[in-house]
Order: C-alpha cells, then sequence, then structure tokens
C-alpha cells in the first residue's frame, strides 16, 4: 500500500492522503488569506471523508469538475456539513482564486455522495472500509482501510473524553498502519467537568452583576457545546452566525443517531433564541444583560464583529473565547496584548477576556492512551505543529514511528 501525503503533513490544515493513487480521504482547505488547498489535485476513483470541518472537506468539490465523477463517502452528518462549508465558501470567495469550485461542481455532489454508519463495511475502489466513531464532532468517524493485505487506520480528528455533543471515542479496530492525528501532542489539559464548571460559573456571576457575555465559539460543534451547558444550568442565551444552521442540521432525522443525547440538544436549542441577523436587533441584544454564543471563534469576521465592539468599553461585560486562537487572528491578538483589529480598526477592549479549552481533540495523554493498543503498528503522526517531535517520542517508547513530509510518498506493510 503506497499513500501520498497532499496536506496535513507537517502542518494542521488542508488534510488529504491519497492511497496507491485510487482512493482519497480527506480534501481540506486550509483557512488562512489566502486559503490553502492540498499541493495537487488528484484523480481518484473514490473518496473518503472522515468528518465535516473545512480542513478536511472543504475543497471536495474541486474534485468533480469536467468529467469526474468519483465517488464521495461518509456518515451523513458529515456530507451535510461538507455542503454547508461549501455554500459558505461560495458566498464568501465564489468566482475568485480563493475558491476552486463553482456552483455546478457543488450540485454534483448529491449525485455522486454515498452515506454511511458506523460499524458497516463498504467496498469502495478495491478496499473494504469502515467507519468508527471518532468521538470529535457528530459524524466524525475513524476510517480504516482494508486491501486484503494491510489493514490502514486513518484516525481523523479524535478525542477520548466526552462531550455533550458526542461520546469520546472507544474503537480500536485493528490495524496493520496507524495515520494519527496529533494537534496537541504537546498539551495536557484538565478535566473537561473542571473547565465547563469555571465557565458556567463565569456566564453567572457577569450576568448576576450587570454584564453581557460575548462568547465567541465555532459553529460546528463549540456553539452547540455551549447550547449544551447553557440549557443544563438554567442560563438564557442568544445564539447568532452560523452555529444556528448546525444546530438545525445535527437535529435532522438522518443526523439524530449520531449525537450522544439528542434530546440534550433539543432542549439546548430550544432554550436559546435565534438571531436573524440584523445588526440593529444585535445592537440591542448587546445592551442586554445576557449570554450572546456567535461566530467567528477567532474573531475574524461574522456577528462577532458587531457584538464586541458593542459591549467592548465596559469592564463589567466579557469575552469568553472557547477556543485555540491561531496565531495572528483578532482572538489572539485580543487575549495577548487586551485589543483587537475588529471590522478593519484595532480597537482596545475594556471587557474582561479568558479563554476555556473546549477543544474537541485528544490531548497528550489521550494520544497516548488512544495509541497504546497499537504498539505492534507502524505510526504515522500527521496533522500537528511538530508531529516530527510526537513521533521521536513514541519512538522512543519502542514504537515504530515517523512523521512523513508534505508530499512524501511512503510504502507501508510490507
Amino acid at each position: 500500500m503506497e499513500l501520498e501525503f497532499l496536506g496535513g503533513a507537517g502542518e494542521i490544515g488542508r488534510s488529504a492522503l491519497l492511497i496507491d493513487d485510487r482512493l482519497l480521504v480527506d480534501y481540506g482547505v486550509e483557512s488562512g488569506n489566502p486559503p490553502r488547498y492540498p499541493i495537487r489535485e488528484p484523480e481518484p476513483a473514490a473518496v473518503v471523508a472522515s468528518h465535516g470541518h473545512l480542513d478536511h472537506v472543504g475543497a471536495i468539490p474541486a474534485l468533480l469538475s469536467g468529467s469526474a465523477r468519483p465517488e464521495v463517502h461518509w456518515t451523513p452528518p458529515t456530507r451535510d456539513l461538507a455542503r454547508l462549508l461549501a455554500e459558505d465558501t461560495l458566498k464568501l470567495h465564489g468566482g475568485t482564486y480563493d475558491c476552486p469550485f463553482t456552483r455546478a461542481e457543488l450540485a454534483r455532489l448529491g449525485q455522486v455522495s454515498r452515506t454511511h454508519g458506523y460499524g458497516d463495511p463498504f467496498e469502495v475502489a478495491g478496499y473494504e472500509v469502515t467507519f468508527f466513531d471518532a468521538g470529535h464532532v457528530v459524524g466524525s468517524a475513524h476510517v480504516l482501510v482494508d486491501d486484503g493485505e494491510t489493514r490502514l487506520l486513518y484516525t481523523g480528528d479524535y478525542h477520548t473524553e466526552d462531550q455533550a455533543l458526542v461520546a469520546g471515542t472507544t474503537a480500536r479496530p485493528g490495524a496493520d498502519v496507524v495515520v494519527t492525528e496529533s494537534t496537541y501532542a504537546d498539551t495536557s489539559r484538565r478535566p473537561r467537568p473542571e473547565i465547563e464548571a469555571e465557565f458556567v460559573e463565569s456566564l453567572r456571576t457577569t450576568v448576576r452583576e450587570g454584564g453581557t457575555v460575548v462568547v465567541p465559539a465555532f459553529a460546528i460543534g463549540r456553539t452547540q457545546e455551549v447550547l449544551c451547558l447553557c440549557q443544563r444550568h438554567g442560563i438564557d442565551c442568544y445564539v447568532d452566525g452560523m452555529g444556528k444552521r448546525v444546530t438545525e442540521l445535527f437535529l435532522r432525522e438522518a443526523n439524530r443517531p449520531f449525537l450522544r443525547d439528542p434530546t440534550l440538544l433539543r432542549r439546548a436549542k430550544g432554550n436559546a433564541r435565534f438571531v436573524d441577523g440584523r445588526d440593529g436587533q444585535r445592537r440591542r441584544i448587546a445592551e442586554e444583560n445576557t449570554v450572546i454564543v456567535t461566530t467567528s471563534g477567532m474573531l475574524h469576521g461574522g456577528p462577532a464583529m458587531t457584538y464586541v465592539p458593542a459591549i467592548r468599553t465596559h469592564p463589567t461585560n466579557k469575552v469568553a473565547l472557547t477556543g485555540y486562537q491561531v496565531e495572528g487572528t483578532p482572538g489572539r491578538q485580543l487575549l495577548e496584548t487586551g485589543s483587537a483589529e475588529l471590522d478593519g480598526r484595532v480597537m482596545p477592549v475594556s471587557a474582561r477576556v479568558e479563554a476555556y479549552d473546549f477543544s474537541a481533540h485528544a490531548d497528550r495523554e489521550g494520544l497516548r492512551a488512544f495509541l497504546e493498543s497499537y504498539e505492534g503498528s507502524e505510526v504515522l503522526v500527521v496533522h500537528g505543529d511538530r508531529p516530527g517531535t510526537f513521533a521521536a517520542e513514541l519512538r522512543a517508547d519502542g514504537v515504530d514511528a515517523r512523521a512523513p513530509a508534505l508530499g512524501d510518498r511512503v510504502v507501508v506493510g510490507e
């Protein structure tokens, strides 16, 4: 089995792994300015997608240009999220060099889409493929690829700790080769219940003191996690941005089986008040004594560009960041300097700023615990800032591990 790393090796973003020039696993985008896509556009017989985040599925429609019609295999939530993200990409960048596909390619996704549940093997491009619950976001999957001689486990992104929407992964399918993510290989995280308790108390305190809390959150997963926390603890909140559509998408009949507790999310949606998107309404809401959950998670656009400037001048108010802030983003700038470029202007923020690590990725201990089941397997480390360092640590413990570089072709299973 020959693997070609077209993206996501030695970096986070634009994941793409080509197997034997036939089967493509993920085909994503790194959402920088400008966006970056995999290093070349292959012509696979079929595509398999691990989960519905932009860095794993954002470029898939580009594979359907011309006469190419490879089947695309994924879970129902991943299918729906990929389509939603593609529509958003067209809205933001359609007709420019920053978007490698058109609405015509997006329309073709419906023709080639094939959905599968967890644990149900299917045949594609000469391989037997099986999805297993990866515990990352709704519909996320470990992908097991078996050619009859070699079993390859592509972990995708995964989490070993329970979240409100999905339970931590317990799947450990047998594999000769493991391609593992390493996003938080150098981070040890406190138990999630401790982080959640501190976050909830922070929201309550600010509201009790008469302030407004803006919670910038990623639309997929993080927004819904926060809504569930608010519902569980009786905190009223608004929700704005793409997170509204994702919440409704998760509650579709085909996607509910992939939720840990559909009833909880349905109640969380009922507890939240959805904002219709008018700036006048947003400014009025920002004056209320309430919690506002909104995109974008790193403050580089979306309704947050109305809410944060509206609450920034009063120290009773709060900005509660819920995810990693990439270097160079306004969210990172705000954390480090107390000011941020918001909607084209650098603004000082007197409101309190806090950060909570609600990551949906396994931390160092979670990664090591998962990989303990594969001590006799070959391990290839990708999707991280320092995968070579993590691979070296694994080798020191006797694991056959290495970190391929972008563009590498690696023969495994021989």
